[in-house]
């Protein structure tokens, strides 16, 4: 009625980007022309870069175009790629070097596909192929010789992380030795990216002027024109933000495709969606697929907003044609990523939801193919019991539940900004249980926030005896750049912390072993990955919920396939066991 009250539910923020009327505004960095290094005198020398037209027929990836269900409207073809690659005359080889979580080492397949699929580079690493799958219509084909580790790249790629402590520090460490062969003389690309990169941006190049190129994580899909410049002579920072477009490149940012770095850039490279990026994948059975970029909440421990940006979702559509290309070319696995990933479809008009991608991917992946669907990372304060009931009764997704808690202290969820309650954490766990009981639930936990007391840090310990985590990722507070908490006069001593991280280890460990323990006596179904690092006669394989599993078999026979295994141990972090006798699942 008109003038009456209501009550709201706020779900979400809504903030308007705008765009940057001039360069003066951008963080942005180009310097066309380096001055000479402190201490040598001499200009740092890159590389040569440069460009040459492909062949039509090199590329193939529209291929699986028309398993596309009829509601991929708007999706860019395949065909509308970019026809341009690079060819590098002098820049031969790379050496890439990650650190973090998984959506880095998405990022880096990501990295690696440019420098190998646009520049021909290879990586000074690869001694053979085994384990390493790149796609024939993204990568130009190029025979790799072998080198030895001792040899010095043409260009260095730092890929960075920066949620643990001394995390800069390490960064220049390991730029320290690079940075002296680039004073030296010595023609070197140094490219830093990641999440330091987009923290420190400007600092970098002023710390290490034979930096040649920062580089935030949004602007991956351009390090091929980025590259191109440095060998020019040109030093950049790339950390502005922007927004994605799924058929425009990106928007809400003083730079475009065609003018990242000057007027007469190449724009004919349309970066249509992230699938379009050329990815030299670290795996042939699994794949990690990026859903949603971003985070909007900002939890008062944590950097991820400030370097990762708003949350962005990528269409469906584009989302399948990915996983798509990945059935054709025999993969059994996806992993789906998000730093929040629940938050997922919230910023698209029409809204869409998660649990409403999972639906679509289970629908429309084809039979025999992709067989397993994973996903992280879960947010307690916007989990939906529809994604329960997705994972409860949808064939392909695995029966795995990653939901971080992070404390089980009301007052300490509440100054870490979190949402949700240590009762509310249990409803949705109890709901798991309920309607997936065989599930497994990981999750992740800080311990020594600013302001911890003993009696908090126990309700931590009561919350894990309740629920009994299959896996639990620990970590002791660390102050970080930019964050609320690192500037509280509330900081816990580093022994308390200690302590107290040991304490919640030994706990994760006994309740791991007892989750382990029910699979004892058990056939499973287990996916074969890798050969045993420790045992050469042995592979190692996953269940549906994640728990790794050991047993006799060839890994030239096995990999890639289902197999039906009888556990004969149970271990803290895996099982062991042997081929049952009808062991061929599918």
């Amino acid at each position: 009625e008109d003038g009456g009250w209501h009550i709201v539910r706020v779900d979400d923020l809504h903030i308007q980007l705008q765009n940057p009327s001039s360069d003066d505004s951008s963080k942005n960095i180009i310097n066309k022309k380096r001055k000479k290094l402190k201490g040598s005198g001499k200009i740092p020398l890159s590389p040569v870069f440069q460009k040459r037209v492909s062949n039509d027929n090199d590329n193939d990836s529209n291929k699986r175009n028309d398993i596309l269900p009829n509601n991929n409207n708007g999706l860019e073809n395949d065909e509308q790629q970019s026809k341009t690659i690079y060819s590098v005359p002098n820049a031969q080889t790379y050496k890439i070097m990650t650190s973090g979580c998984q959506m880095n080492v998405a990022d880096s397949e990501r990295i690696m596909g440019a420098l190998e699929g646009e520049l021909g580079l290879r990586s000074i690493d690869d001694d053979d192929d085994v384990g390493v799958s790149v796609d024939p219509s993204l990568i130009a084909t190029k025979k790799k010789k072998k080198s030895s580790s001792s040899e010095t790249p043409d260009v260095l790629l730092l890929n960075t992380c920066t949620i643990r402590d001394h995390a800069e520090q390490k960064v220049y460490d390991a730029l320290g030795p690079y940075a002296s062969l680039k004073r030296n003389g010595h023609p070197l690309a140094i490219v830093v990216a990641g999440c330091v990169a987009q923290q420190e941006g400007e600092a970098l190049l002023k710390r290490f002027p034979e930096v040649d190129l920062v580089l935030g994580p949004q602007y991956i899909p351009w390090l091929g024109e980025l590259l191109v410049e440095v060998g020019k002579g040109s030093q950049l920072c790339m950390t502005e933000s922007m927004i994605w477009s799924e058929r425009g490149g990106m928007m809400g940012s003083s730079s475009s495709s065609s003018s990242l770095t000057n007027k007469n850039s190449d724009s004919s490279r349309e970066k249509d969606g992230d699938w379009m990026v050329p990815i030299k994948r670290g795996h042939s059975t699994r794949a990690w697929v990026n859903v949603i970029y971003g985070c909007n909440e900002h939890c008062t421990y944590c950097v991820v907003p400030g370097v990762r940006g708003v949350e962005q979702s990528r269409s469906m559509e584009a989302i399948l044609q990915e996983c798509l290309q990945l059935a054709a070319s025999g993969y059994r696995e996806v992993t789906l990523l998000g730093q929040n990933i629940d938050a997922y479809g919230r910023d698209m008009s029409p809204r869409r939801t998660f649990a409403d991608l999972l639906h679509y991917l289970n629908d429309n992946l084809p039979d025999d193919t992709i067989s397993r669907i994973r996903y992280v990372t879960s947010h307690p304060r916007y989990f939906s019991e529809r994604v329960i009931d997705a994972v409860a009764n949808l064939d392909k997704v695995c029966e795995c539940f990653h939901m971080p808690f992070q404390a089980g202290d009301d007052q300490v969820l509440r100054d870490m900004r979190r949402g949700y309650s240590y009762d509310s954490y249990m409803n949705i766990i109890r709901k798991i249980r309920a309607k997936a009981p065989d599930a497994s639930i990981c999750g992740d936990v800080i311990v020594g926030f600013p302001g911890e007391s003993e009696e908090a840090f126990q309700r931590t310990l009561d919350l894990m005896e309740e629920v009994k985590f299959d896996n639990l990722n620990t970590f002791a507070y660390s102050p970080r750049p930019n964050t609320e908490a690192a500037h509280w006069e509330t900081q816990i001593d580093d022994d308390v912390k200690s302590d107290r991280l040991q304490r919640v280890q030994a706990l994760a460990a006994k309740h791991a072993l007892e989750r382990s323990q029910r699979y004892a006596g058990k056939v499973v179904e287990v996916l074969v990955e890798d050969r045993n690092p420790k045992n050469g006669n042995e592979v190692m394989g996953r269940t549906r919920q994640g728990r790794q599993v050991f047993f006799a078999g060839k890994v030239e026979e096995l990999k890639g396939e289902f197999v039906m295994v009888e556990i004969l141990e149970a271990r803290t972090w895996s099982l062991v066991g042997r081929v049952a006798e009808d062991g061929w699942s599918k």
